[in-house]
């Protein structure tokens, strides 16, 4: 378990988690940098604004540049006195006030991306949660259609034009292989001192009676760019470049070449994280914690 010091409770500190949709077509990615604008950024800009001093979040995941979110969630820490001081006019608890004053400030930061950006749901989250830490899962969807497919203008934005046929038998196929306790090694842009062991539990290509391939991918976590790899390599496959066993070669290798492609980030959208029942979040939050290693049965 992790030092209970640390703990926003321990502190007499209140935690509020919120529920965040947005474009990011307009945005450097969630990060916040220091002359580009992001997701975090224009947020915290806005709650600046409500509590009136620097207020830092915890992301569930960090989004790239150009990819969207509808299920987003991020929690920060507020003392009982900002808490309470966040009601206004009629609202008779803090959660109400905190998500209609903090859209109607990032109207005022976003001021021509009005709109981009929006808190679905703020709450008082319950004792031990961590967006980040107490989740048990992510889930990402990807939009393509093919060269066969009819494209629609107004889906633009969300979609990967792919100018070859894809076969989706063979990118399922391909996808089913890398299901698992698994290290991704060959599918991530690693980060010093972070592991790129992953839990993938979902991994599935779908043709729509439009045409159009959604793509499903959701793990325990993900590691930087994993997503875009593994739809960058699955493209391949079912372009009939390579066969379906390629991918699992690779990732037992842990190889990375010429040949690791990240597909287009515009097409991916964050949709959902989901968390353990509320009793539970400190629990899953400690065990998140520990370092992810591959048992020796999985290589």
């Amino acid at each position: 378990m992790h030092n209970p010091k640390l703990a926003p409770e321990y502190l007499g500190l209140i935690r509020a988690r919120l529920d965040i949709a947005y474009d990011g077509g307009p945005f450097s990615g969630w990060g916040i940098q220091t002359i580009e604008r992001t997701i975090q950024g224009v947020i915290e800009q806005a709650l600046a604004v409500i509590v009136r001093r620097q207020v830092r979040l915890t992301v569930a995941g960090r989004t790239d540049a150009g990819v969207h979110a509808r299920g987003q969630v991020a929690h920060f820490d507020l003392t009982p006195e900002e808490w309470d001081g966040l009601r206004r006019g009629h609202d008779v608890v803090p959660e109400d006030s905190l998500k209609r004053r903090l859209n109607g400030a990032l109207g005022m930061v976003l001021r021509e991306l009005r709109g981009t950006v929006e808190i679905i749901d703020a709450t008082r989250a319950p004792v031990g949660f961590d967006a980040r830490f107490s989740a048990l899962w992510r889930r990402y969807s990807y939009r393509i259609a093919d060269g066969s497919t009819r494209r629609d203008p107004l889906q633009r934005a969300i979609t990967l034009w792919h100018e070859r046929d894809l076969d989706v038998d063979l990118m399922n196929q391909a996808a089913r292989a890398l299901l698992g306790l698994q290290d991704f090694a060959a599918f991530a842009k690693p980060r010093e001192g972070a592991t790129t062991v992953r839990t993938l539990q979902r991994f599935d290509f779908g043709l729509a009676d439009d045409g159009v391939i959604n793509v499903n991918v959701q793990a325990d976590a993900f590691c930087h760019n994993m997503v875009r790899a593994l739809i960058g390599g699955s493209l391949r496959v079912g372009e009939g470049q390579e066969r379906p066993e390629w991918m699992h070669e690779r990732l037992l290798a842990g190889l990375r070449d010429a040949k690791s492609v990240l597909a287009a980030p515009h097409p991916l959208i964050l949709e959902e994280v989901h968390y353990p029942h509320e009793t539970d979040m400190h629990e899953r939050a400690a065990l998140t914690r520990a370092r992810r290693a591959v048992p020796e049965a999985c290589f």
